[in-house]
């Protein structure tokens, strides 16, 4: 693993690529904003300045906060929506398909879970971008856990309602185009084998 503090010019643009084409922006936009980095590394050279000095010392979050700065907040917030009913209806088809049934009983703490979990997920991916879906998980699940004890000890575990096998592929419908996105985007910027 190569000290950040110490990276090239050329590793940065490679780190700041896959970045950028991981998080789903178009190619054209990707080439002018290396083309522009590109500049700024070279113009900083010329001045005896180091690479880092443009970029800080966090080449990743540097990236992601010009990933966030180039998609408008309206557009990172359709999409977040998106995948959080993408991943919505994934949880209502699996628990359908693992329990062998064609309706799921919401409880009072599944709601307080699911809600808290995504608010959590949602509120860190818009503000910072991400942290990897392990330590995004990790901050999610400790706050959705602490959302279920509370909700357990404050309102009991009583049915809310049911929803029906048929809700997951609605909720599946919007998110789709954005994970066959993101899909393609991660095939496309993963390293090729030879």
């Amino acid at each position: 693993m190569t000290d950040q503090r110490t990276m090239t010019s050329r590793q940065i643009l490679a780190v700041c690529r896959s970045n950028w084409e991981y998080r789903g922006i178009d190619d054209g936009s990707v080439r002018e904003m290396l083309d522009e980095l590109s500049a700024h590394l070279e113009d900083a050279a010329a001045a005896g300045r180091t690479p880092q000095d443009v970029v800080g010392d966090d080449v990743k979050e540097f990236a992601a906060s010009w990933a966030r700065a180039r998609t408008p907040f309206a557009r990172r917030l359709l999409r977040t929506a998106a995948m959080v009913c993408f991943v919505i209806g994934c949880l209502l088809l699996i628990t359908c398909l693992v329990r062998w049934t064609t309706e799921r009983v919401v409880r009072v703490d599944d709601v307080a879970f699911w809600a808290v979990l995504a608010a959590v997920t949602v509120a860190w991916e818009l503000r910072r971008g991400s942290l990897g879906l392990g330590r995004t998980l990790a901050v999610a699940l400790a706050a959705g856990l602490a959302a279920v004890l509370l909700s357990l000890w404050l309102g009991g575990d009583g049915a809310l309602f049911t929803l029906p096998l048929w809700a997951a592929p609605v909720l599946l419908l919007p998110g789709l185009p954005y994970a066959v996105a993101d899909a393609r985007g991660r095939k496309s910027a993963a390293p090729g084998v030879d």
